[in-house]
């Protein structure tokens, strides 16, 4: 059985021990609440950038939820401490499970983040799903970074458009920084999501599950956009075998 909160040091940046359940139960709570809440879905890319970035672990390692997005996340927790997860919890579906959530308990939907037209479909696609859904208000990103008055500005927008649930989608690492940075004046859930917003505005195609089972969906994002991922993938997952290999041995050796 889970135990909410309880969070579990890989490389350095701590991961919640969760599952889809747990993870919704959290969200949907503080959304009915309108209690600030940050969380983010980090896959392994998202990782290594908090392990080789001091800046950003801080920020990772001070949100409220850090679900392990990625197959090789969930494998160093289970390796390193025996978390016991059978399942990642993977951003792009949790974000549609929380609609679902949200829309059967009343809790306003805020969008905040990428293009008009990619909000257009992800808005478009949940309300055929949930036509009771409430959408609060949809905010395209900017693509650089708000004034001081602009920043204000959004906090105020959010907060009096009575939205529960925030989803962010800025890319990793902007919209984690952006959901910890308004913890604490965002009064709702924040949740740093940002390919969801692609995959179920119909623009990114969702990998075959036996890829996904198996942690080999950079090998299929990577197969759409070779030129943009290919240095990414490639140092990253390099990255964490050496991360993941340097903790089994220092394991090892206190044991």
């Amino acid at each position: 059985m889970l135990t909410t909160g309880r969070r579990v040091d890989v490389f350095g940046v701590q991961m919640s021990v969760t599952d889809y359940a747990d993870s919704i139960d959290q969200i949907i709570e503080a959304g009915r609440e309108k209690r600030s809440f940050a969380m983010s879905a980090l896959a392994t890319h998202g990782l290594m950038e908090a392990v080789h970035d001091d800046a950003f672990r801080d920020v990772v390692n001070d949100l409220d939820l850090v679900t392990p997005d990625g197959q090789p996340v969930r494998w160093a927790m289970n390796i390193l401490h025996d978390a016991g997860l059978d399942d990642r919890v993977y951003g792009p579906d949790l974000t549609w499970m929380v609609c679902g959530a949200a829309a059967d308990a009343g809790v306003g939907i805020y969008l905040f983040g990428s293009t008009p037209e990619t909000c257009e479909k992800f808005v478009a696609a949940i309300l055929k799903e949930w036509p009771h859904a409430i959408i609060s208000d949809v905010q395209p990103d900017r693509f650089r970074e708000a004034t001081p008055e602009e920043d204000a500005a959004d906090i105020a927008r959010i907060n009096a458009s009575g939205a529960g649930v925030v989803l962010v989608g800025r890319g990793c690492p902007r919209q984690e920084k952006w959901v910890g940075a308004h913890r604490g004046h965002v009064n709702a859930a924040m949740m740093a999501v940002g390919a969801a917003f692609d995959y179920h505005a119909g623009l990114l195609r969702k990998p075959p599950a036996v890829m996904q089972r198996v942690g080999l969906e950079w090998l299929w994002r990577m197969g759409l956009e070779p030129k943009r991922l290919f240095k990414r993938y490639a140092v990253t997952n390099t990255q964490y075998v050496i991360e993941l290999a340097k903790a089994v041995a220092s394991q090892r050796k206190r044991t």
